[in-house]
């Protein structure tokens, strides 16, 4: 931990020694929170977001906050190992090229439907009934903003593939849908809040029981969405190299947006995870960094203080507008090396390394919270 704040209602714990004033404004307002326990943790890669900040952990009693969770809910990390030790410039190419073939990117969606058990297991939940067609086309896709996938070559000598999305339309709609609600029943009841992007459900209304529930069902969307398209990378892999002696081991498939009742400090809490990823003694977990830097494969140390939670990536320095104004191609792209996919236009900037924090900064800020397993060098990257 680098630094505490002791002026509101329940301290700020924070793992970084700067953070924008309007991220910082919206750490406040969680602690501020009549319903918000103990403290609120902000990680190393905090930046600002809608409601509250990017890389916050906040635990509450009874309550549930839809923004506290963000709008892609469930949005996560998958990682595996393969046994290969190389990967051949060519090849790699032709491999990056079968999974734009096979994986749909940005707004582009399957043109069939695709298959998954869970689509049979939906609760009867109207804004998730309303979305289950559409989603049928949307399971195995990457979407855009920061998400990507990537072929990395790690410390132990092995390949490895690296995939960030999450739960597409079914997570937006259904955050934007219980915020609203959430909104109108605040008003209703005349609560006193900080600010109404903060609204809350109580966990004893059909609201929040619905919400939770829409919530953990757009979780286990997410977790099938990132295994579909990692078993269609693996394909492509396999049909470029001609072989399926390829071994695929080590997966991790995790999320960094979503709220989960546990216990912390003797007490059960609904603790809030928005960019931030769980850290449990033991569990191994994953830290990307931004186009073109490391990412990590981590273990978590299981630190009370930031309720068994670490950073979920880099954390953005600058916006993506931003970035494409004021970052210059030419640098960001000899930053990039010899990396395959690296920006080819000033509108490419959006997710340059440039935009990001350091990510050795953002880890060793947080050696309390996590420790390295495999450290990760992309060799080529695929960005939504």
């Amino acid at each position: 931990m680098i630094k505490v704040i002791t002026s509101e209602r329940i301290p700020i714990k924070m793992w970084l020694s700067e953070i924008e004033n309007s991220a910082l404004e919206q750490a406040k307002n969680l602690a501020n929170l009549p319903f918000s326990f103990k403290h609120i943790a902000i990680m190393p890669d905090s930046h600002v977001g809608f409601g509250m900040p990017i890389g916050g952990v906040m635990a509450t009693e009874e309550v549930i906050v839809p923004n506290a969770v963000g709008v892609d809910i469930g949005c996560g990390m998958i990682a595996i190992k393969t046994s290969l030790t190389d990967i051949g410039e060519i090849e790699l190419k032709e491999i990056m090229q079968g999974i734009r073939d096979l994986v749909p990117v940005g707004f582009s969606h399957q043109r069939e439907d695709q298959e998954w058990d869970g689509f049979n297991e939906a609760p009867d939940i109207e804004i998730i009934q309303k979305e289950l067609n559409n989603s049928k086309r949307q399971l195995g896709t990457l979407g855009g903003g920061n998400h990507f996938i990537e072929i990395q070559k790690g410390n132990d000598g092995f390949v490895w593939i690296m995939i960030h999305s999450g739960s597409r339309n079914f997570g937006l709609k259904t955050a934007n849908e219980y915020h609203q609600k959430a909104r109108k029943l605040v008003q209703k009841w005349g609560s006193s809040i900080p600010t109404d992007e903060l609204s809350f459900l109580p966990m004893d209304t059909n609201e929040g029981k619905q919400y939770f529930e829409a919530m953990k069902y757009c979780v286990k969307f997410a977790l099938a969405n990132r295994a579909l398209m990692m078993s269609n990378v693996k394909r492509v892999i396999n049909k470029v190299l001609g072989t399926e002696k390829i071994e695929y081991t080590n997966e991790v498939n995790i999320e960094h947006n979503y709220a989960s009742l546990e216990n912390h400090f003797g007490k059960n809490v609904l603790v809030h995870r928005k960019g931030a990823t769980k850290a449990d003694i033991g569990l191994v977990g994953i830290i990307p960094g931004s186009m073109g830097t490391f990412s990590y494969i981590v273990e978590g140390l299981g630190n009370p203080d930031s309720f068994r939670s670490c950073s979920h990536g880099a954390g953005r320095r600058m916006g993506r507008k931003q970035a494409i104004r004021e970052l210059n191609l030419e640098e960001e792209q000899k930053k990039m090396g010899n990396i395959i996919g690296k920006p080819r236009s000033q509108d490419d900037l959006d997710e340059a390394p440039g935009a990001y924090k350091p990510i050795g900064e953002v880890m060793e800020n947080q050696k309390d919270l996590t420790k390295i397993l495999v450290e990760l060098k992309p060799l080529a990257v695929i960005k939504g």
